[in-house]
């Protein structure tokens, strides 16, 4: 697959190349994205390198994870990064992170609503999973405010650092944003 460029009312989401190592690799030093992301700590220049010039296009190639950088259109500030990562033919899960100096502009969650629309539209995805370490509070938040349902908690199910940790889990449908789906949904009935 080809990569794809999303833009939104204030941002432009692209893939990343070499010219953006630097601030992928300036970014990454923030001790909260190492402290909540899969991200290698330490973070090193040839992690950097090895990210933008290898691993995002191997992932749009082969179709099993497209990344973005989110971008501020005027000069291309990187704001944040963002993935979907295909778990099945039609489910992916999302990840996300954004730079300290851009947080709390919304930026990542109009990134996240840009994403999935375009996934549920263009890939046939019917489910949409993000997950988070329990306790990543900021991560719960943007999930909640691009309309991802909080489904509950998972225990012992990522390894971060050498550790078995629990996670939140949540998820957005095509019918949560009032798009079709591929297949027919037939909720649970509710228990009285």
């Amino acid at each position: 697959m080809d990569p794809v460029t999303l833009t939104t009312d204030r941002l432009l989401l692209r893939t990343v190349d070499p010219q953006d190592t630097d601030a992928v690799y300036a970014a990454a030093q923030d001790p909260d994205i190492r402290r909540w992301t899969s991200i290698p700590s330490p973070y090193l220049p040839e992690h950097a390198q090895s990210f933008t010039e290898q691993l995002v296009h191997e992932g749009w190639s082969d179709g099993s994870m497209l990344t973005w950088g989110i971008f501020l259109p005027e000069g291309e500030d990187l704001v944040g990064m963002l993935s979907l990562t295909m778990r099945s033919l039609s489910a992916a899960e999302i990840g996300f992170w954004g730079t300290k100096e851009h947080r709390g502009n919304g930026y990542v969650t109009e990134a996240a609503r840009a994403a999935v629309r375009w996934a549920f539209t263009h890939l046939s995805i019917d489910r949409v999973e993000w997950r988070a370490e329990v306790g990543n509070e900021p991560s719960r938040a943007v999930a909640e405010r691009a309309g991802f349902t909080f489904e509950g908690t998972l225990r012992s199910a990522i390894i971060h650092q050498g550790v078995r940790r629990d996670s939140w889990v949540g998820s957005l449908l095509p019918s949560d944003l009032d798009l079709p789906s591929t297949a027919p949904y037939l909720p649970a009935p509710s228990r009285s």
